[in-house]
């Protein structure tokens, strides 16, 4: 019984996570950018802003900038996410490769990463109070169930260990359509619960900030306003 709750909770969080964030995209992108409005300096080539693009999705560049504290805690939470989320792909694929094997042991410790990231990111909410002013209730619901998830990964991986053999077969079978026996660990069954719930509430959290840094003016236009008239497709429309 346990294994199908879980298989039908991920098939139903794979199809709102999939179908949400593709609505929000889409609403992104018909979204009108009235205004040239690129933060100067700017880049006053296409491939200038690419480059732009590549520096504040890597490294936060315009963090970084403002300020040094806030950037050190979400650079490391998100690097060490990317580090753990490649190592969680071996439970998808059969045969691991190469360069996957590589990834695990420095994916093992990117939870720690991530754990110090995110609760630093939380510490400031109280702290700091121009922050806490301006926090929610949502804000802090996020980041209590991403340290929740993060500490239940890492005491399966430090305390508590599971069958990671059945929670791979029971993966694998979910992108087979078929259920496999999922371990009836305590502390397994909270780590998938929540995982399921952050992809159930994703795309309409402030989380979609992950796509939606593409679609910002202030990074993604070129400085030519000298150049070139910039006019909204609505306002283009307007002048035939």
């Amino acid at each position: 019984m346990l294994s199908v709750i879980y298989a039908v909770l991920f098939y139903v969080a794979t199809a709102v996570l999939v179908v949400g964030i593709g609505m929000r995209v889409m609403k992104y992108a018909r979204t009108p950018a009235p205004l040239k409005i690129p933060t100067t300096p700017a880049p006053t080539t296409m491939s200038g802003v690419v480059l732009r693009m590549f520096r504040e999705v890597v490294f936060f560049e315009s963090l970084f900038k403002s300020n040094k504290w806030i950037w050190l805690f979400g650079w490391t939470f998100h690097m060490g996410m990317w580090l753990v989320f490649l190592r969680h792909t071996r439970y998808f694929v059969y045969d691991i490769p190469a360069w996957l094997a590589f990834v695990q042991p420095f994916g093992t410790y990117a939870g720690f990463v991530m754990l110090f990231g995110l609760v630093g990111l939380w510490g400031r909410r109280f702290l700091v109070e121009r922050i806490r002013y301006i926090s929610n209730p949502s804000d802090h619901l996020m980041l209590a169930l991403l340290i929740a998830i993060v500490g239940s990964g890492l005491m399966m991986r430090f305390v508590v260990h599971t069958d990671i053999i059945m929670v791979k077969a029971f993966m694998l079978g979910l992108l087979r359509l078929r259920i496999e026996t999922l371990p009836s660990d305590p502390i397994l069954l909270a780590h998938l619960g929540l995982v399921g719930a952050l992809m159930l509430i994703f795309p309409i959290s402030k989380l979609m900030h992950a796509p939606g840094v593409f679609f910002s003016p202030t990074r993604n236009q070129v400085d030519n306003s000298r150049e070139k008239r910039h006019l909204a497709p609505w306002a283009a429309k307007l002048e035939r």
